[in-house]
């Protein structure tokens, strides 16, 4: 059993854990964070992405005690920060996600919006081909990722003050109105 500290979303929170656990297992069986999900145990589907010194890391993958030291970002920290920041509500990621139904049943979800939080953090005006590589470890079973897509761009869209593109049934829907 190893005793160590860590700092996740701004606080220092001491643990006690085996020294062979995940830092997907002590997030969620220690510290109570369930917001990274299990789901594959073993790097493919994403579920578990948590942000580590703001680059995504698979918390299945990676051992709590090769954390300590560094900054890890979950689900459950991405408001406080926008908060923190001067922000009001939830992320701008989080709203454009809900806005635009990026997500269906959920599972997914944190570890998609954490993958392009820090895709947009890097790169503030993402083409798809951008996202595509950015969310490639990240799988989605529900939506088709069209929405995910659409999702980044609102999120883009309304940092840079700029009207958002219609989404895609916007679209289709304005091509099949009569014009006048």
């Amino acid at each position: 059993m190893g005793e160590y500290q860590l700092e996740i979303n701004g606080d220092a929170q001491p643990v006690s854990a085996p020294d062979h656990w995940t830092l997907l297992e002590v997030l969620r069986y220690r510290l109570g964070l369930t917001g990274s999900k299990q789901g594959c145990d073993k790097g493919d589907c994403g579920a578990c992405t948590v942000l580590v010194d703001g680059q995504p890391v698979l918390a299945c993958l990676t051992l709590a005690r090769a954390s300590e030291g560094r900054t890890i970002t979950t689900i459950e920290g991405l408001m406080p920060a926008h908060l923190r920041a001067g922000g009001t509500g939830a992320d701008p990621l989080q709203q454009a996600f809900d806005r635009c139904g990026a997500l269906q049943c959920g599972f997914c979800q944190p570890g998609m919006i954490l993958s392009a939080r820090a895709l947009l953090d890097r790169c503030p005006q993402p083409s798809r081909e951008d996202m595509r590589t950015a969310l490639s470890g990240n799988l989605c079973r529900c939506t088709g990722y069209t929405q995910i897509f659409e999702a980044i761009e609102s999120a883009v869209a309304e940092k840079l003050h700029l009207q958002p593109k219609l989404r895609a049934w916007e679209a289709q829907r304005a091509a099949q109105e009569p014009t006048r």
